[in-house]
């Protein structure tokens, strides 16, 4: 004869735990359902208007209220009292509207549900140094700054000619420190000839990429010093312009000691006076 005595035991276990993993269709009424708007690209040029929405298709428990959230914070103005549908609007989207969006419900009775709509956009950057001077032998450092969902991998380039050089922190002088949306580039001990140049950062996401350029210029270390020469060759120039003038004038206004006071008489006058006294005598 066959024991039969634990089998009920075991499948009332096996029963309980398959309750567990799989829940009754009772349960599942009770979980919140959400229908929310698809991600959102903002396209570059002529955006239309974009409405977030989120549809609630179940309830739980009784809707407290639901509000909007953007990048972590909520947004001002977004919460509503006892609607299962809401909205947000974005009537001229731009790159700065872009982000991560969530809608959440709170219920009375039940933990909040949400769903999360990305609103995508190419970088667009808004800061960045056009140009900056420094001494040879001087630290430098150039920065850009973006707007725009997903945060864009940052790169630095430097233009020699028609080549673009990759600057990475294995060289030794530059330093490259990014941060979503935010880079930094530094470079140490400024060299006058092989430093000068075009440095470019580029900003690249799903969407797109952006780049600008920064022009280094470096200057020698005499550089402090070139005012005053300026000012110290023209004071020479003047002084030798003035000793020259002084030289090409002293001849014609100063008078020669040896020279006589009047005019001289030539011998022909004096020949000429000799006979008007003989014919005098004559007579």
């Amino acid at each position: 004869m066959r024991r039969s005595g634990p089998i009920p035991a075991v499948l009332s276990v096996l029963l309980a735990t398959a309750g567990s993993l799989f829940p009754t269709p009772a349960a599942a009424q009770n979980e919140p359902g959400i229908n929310a708007t698809e991600d959102v690209i903002i396209p570059t040029q002529n955006p239309s208007p974009i409405v977030l929405q989120c549809n609630l298709t179940s309830l739980p428990s009784p809707l407290s209220y639901s509000y909007w959230v953007k990048n972590g914070e909520e947004i001002a103005g977004s919460r509503k009292n006892t609607e299962t549908s809401t909205e947000h609007r974005i009537p001229k989207p731009r790159a700065d509207d872009s982000g991560e969006y969530v809608c959440v419900f709170t219920f009375t009775g039940s933990p909040v549900a949400n769903a999360t709509i990305e609103v995508k956009a190419i970088p667009d950057i808004t800061g960045h140094k056009r140009s900056e001077n420094k001494n040879e032998g001087q630290d430098a450092m150039m920065y850009c700054k973006s707007v725009g969902f997903p945060y864009p991998e940052w790169v630095w380039h430097k233009k020699v000619g028609m080549l673009r050089l990759d600057l990475k922190n294995d060289s030794g002088r530059f330093f490259v420190i990014s941060k979503e949306n935010y880079t930094e580039l530094h470079i140490k001990n400024l060299q006058l000839d092989s430093d000068p140049g075009e440095y470019e950062c580029n900003a690249t996401n799903q969407v797109g990429s952006r780049s600008e350029i920064t022009i280094l210029r470096v200057r020698s270390h005499l550089a402090p010093l070139w005012p005053f020469l300026g000012i110290l060759a023209e004071i020479i120039i003047l002084v030798v312009i003035i000793v020259v003038y002084e030289k090409r004038k002293r001849p014609d206004e100063v008078p020669d000691d040896d020279e006589p006071a009047g005019p001289m008489k030539t011998n022909s006058t004096n020949n000429h006076k000799d006979k008007n006294l003989r014919q005098r005598n004559t007579n």
